[in-house]
């Protein structure tokens, strides 16, 4: 085992950058829904629309990196080693001593679980996201884009929909980074320093 630059320093800004902005884009979001009141209607929407646009030219900043620089290969599916990973996850955890089936490389950063999930967020859940809240940004041109047969509430509902299951993934995303590894939180120290033990 070597100590070995794993992650960037564009992907740690990218990661934690993209991290912040979820978290008070679903704040504001859920406020604009009507889930409770921090800053008013009118505060939360506005605020909720100006992070979107950050996190769109944040989106599109690390799409350009990720295909410039080949990183993108990083989240093609795998099944090697596929099963072994779900069996550690749901059962190896719990017990001493079971090491992870998965040995981190340079070349490979994610576990075959990890591809599956960063790629389903990636081909789901973003894109889900990313077309209904355009559509609910822009109704008032519905008419003159010709999409005037849509209606309001399941554009509004699609990406409520997309809202939860971003949730869900942050939510299950922070379990596993930070509670699933032995010590707790050495998942994390990656993504701060951009530093991992890896194999030679």
């Amino acid at each position: 085992m070597s100590r070995e630059l794993v992650f960037s320093r564009f992907e740690r800004f990218w990661h934690w950058a993209q991290a912040l902005l979820v978290i008070f884009m679903m704040l504001t979001g859920f406020e604009v829904h009507g889930s409770y009141t921090l800053l008013g209607y009118e505060q939360a929407s506005d605020l909720h629309r100006t992070l979107a646009w950050v996190l769109i030219g944040l989106w599109i900043l690390a799409i350009f990196w990720h295909f410039t620089t080949g990183e993108w290969r990083q989240y093609l599916p795998t099944t090697q080693n596929l099963m072994a990973v779900v069996k550690y996850y749901t059962v190896g955890i719990f017990h001493a001593g079971v090491e992870h089936p998965f040995k981190k490389t340079r070349r490979a950063k994610h576990n075959p679980l990890q591809r599956l999930a960063y790629l389903f967020l990636k081909l789901a859940i973003n894109p889900l996201l990313w077309i209904t809240g355009l559509l609910y940004l822009f109704y008032n041109d519905w008419p003159a884009l010709g999409l005037g047969g849509l209606s309001l509430g399941p554009v509004a509902g699609i990406h409520l929909v997309g809202a939860y299951a971003m949730l869900v993934f942050v939510i299950a995303h922070v379990y596993m980074s930070a509670f699933t590894a032995h010590p707790a939180f050495a998942y994390l120290k990656g993504m701060i320093t951009g530093y991992e033990e890896v194999e030679d």
